[in-house]
């Protein structure tokens, strides 16, 4: 009860507190000198300034005149705008003097302050820019608007949209890597954000797609900015879009022409210390059309069905040396940088010494800066038949094409295994070990059920049915009856 006592209360002064985080008083600085103001502010984030309470008084110190100010923030593509205004407030004369708790009313709602303890020192020499306090000036001279337009300015950026391709062509069944970058001059940050960003880049991941590759797409949780140097100038770049694709015919690969709007700011023309606020407006980037040529790979009997890639070979034994008629299980893993999904199991030659059974495969792929890397595993089951020492470079090979040579070449096993004892062809089916799905079968029911027993029991089903029918019907006729 106390629980759920606790969550109303929260639920209903909640919303009371945020909104008390966006409305807050700043209090100035203390000691300050006799011929500097000072301050009080209302400080309004991301809403805008409709009505607010006069200014308590302090005793020792004249209202002056009031200033605004506006702050624009930019973190991780979401800009917070913040709105102040001060009261000046010119002391009289040299002391400590005490400002008590007061509260003002800042659009309908009310903010507290605890109040200060201020010090005022001997006047210091004044210097160019300083703050003086203007003691002549009366309660009624104007004050500066704090809604006042300024005029404002389009700045010149650097900044564009453009692919990024790590080659111009490529073999069928080559890998090569695309990104789609925006990059933005460090010392423009100011002027340009992201607009309507989700729904911009679901439609130009749209006309990304290709009809005729395999793609491996990098993920990203968040497009946070990388800094690099363009022509000796530091730059901003944003990834948008990176991907490894891997041609699946002839066709030329072609990624159209795309456009991406900004929200891009006009500043003031005449920029000040009390007037940092910007205007927004609107600019969009173009990307120019990209084609990757695709070419035929050279001439070679199975060049139509060859993985393409840089390939390396790991290989291992259950067992080295073992007896007839004893399984043992040998791994062929191909490691490299390809098309994963494009591989397919090396078949055994068919012999009379070993059976290989059909692999279990397993795949692994990792993407890290641009690249495609991974590794599939096929593990065969291998029953010997006969006694002997077997290479198994002998009766498999794997067979590729590799980009970066330009030539095929081919992976082929090292290991070698010792089958000692002699053949005995009535412990071939009961010596392969089989996996834990046969295991079960000495613990499972062996009695027989005839495959026509539902066909019994539907007919069974049927005839009560038609009983009880009858008896309904009887039933009904003999109390109409009565």
């Amino acid at each position: 009860m106390r629980q759920f006592a606790l969550i109303l209360l929260l639920l209903v002064f909640l919303p009371g507190i945020l909104l008390a985080q966006q409305v807050s008083i700043q209090l100035g600085k203390s000691p300050l000198p006799l011929n500097q103001y000072y301050t009080i502010g209302i400080r309004l984030q991301d809403q805008q300034l409709k009505e607010y309470s006069p200014f308590p008084e302090i005793e020792g110190f004249k209202k002056s005149s009031k200033y605004s100010s506006t702050e624009s923030i930019i973190t991780a593509g979401t800009t917070t705008k913040i709105v102040t205004v001060y009261q000046n407030y010119a002391p009289l004369a040299e002391g400590e003097f005490v400002l008590k708790p007061f509260s003002m009313k800042v659009n309908g709602q009310t903010v507290q302050s605890q109040g200060a303890t201020i010090v005022v020192k001997p006047m210091t020499t004044a210097t160019p820019g300083t703050n003086l306090p203007d003691l002549i000036t009366p309660d009624e001279a104007p004050e500066t608007k704090i809604d006042a337009q300024p005029e404002y300015i389009e700045k010149d950026d650097n900044a564009f949209l453009t692919y990024y391709t790590t080659k111009n062509e490529v073999f069928v069944g080559e890998g090569f890597t695309v990104a789609l970058y925006f990059y933005l001059a460090a010392e423009d940050q100011q002027l340009l954000e992201f607009y309507d960003f989700t729904n911009q880049i679901t439609a130009i991941l749209r006309q990304l797609k290709q009809p005729n590759v395999w793609e491996e797409a990098f993920d990203f949780t968040e497009i946070t900015p990388e800094n690099v140097t363009v022509a000796g100038k530091p730059y901003l770049r944003f990834k948008l879009y990176e991907a490894v694709l891997y041609p699946i015919n002839l066709q030329p690969i072609k990624f159209p022409a795309l456009s991406l709007k900004m929200l891009k700011y006009k500043v003031p023309k005449k920029p000040n210390l009390l007037n940092n606020e910007r205007q927004e407006g609107y600019k969009t980037y173009f990307a120019r059309e990209r084609e990757i040529i695709v070419k035929q790979l050279p001439p070679h009997p199975l060049r139509d069905v060859v993985p393409v890639g840089s390939y390396k070979l790991n290989e291992r034994l259950s067992r080295k040396k073992l007896n007839v008629n004893k399984s043992f299980e040998y791994l062929f893993e191909v490691v490299g940088e390809g098309n994963m999904a494009a591989i397919m199991p090396p078949v055994p030659e068919e012999t009379l010494a070993l059976d290989f059974y059909p692999p279990d495969v397993r795949q692994g792929i990792t993407r890290r800066a641009g690249r495609v890397q991974g590794s599939k595993t096929f593990t065969y089951t291998v029953l010997p038949r006969e006694p002997g020492k077997y290479n198994l470079g002998n009766v498999m090979e794997w067979i590729y094409f590799d980009p970066l040579t330009v030539r095929y070449d081919t992976l082929r096993p090292a290991l070698t295994v010792q089958i000692t004892g002699s053949r005995d062809t009535d412990a071939l089916v009961l010596s392969r070990e089989l996996g834990p799905f046969y295991k079960i079968i000495e613990n499972e029911d062996d009695t027989l059920v005839s495959l026509h027993q539902f066909d019994e029991i539907k007919r069974y089903t049927n005839i009560i049915l038609a009983v009880l029918l009858a008896v309904s019907g009887f039933v009904f006729i003999k109390r109409r009856k009565l």
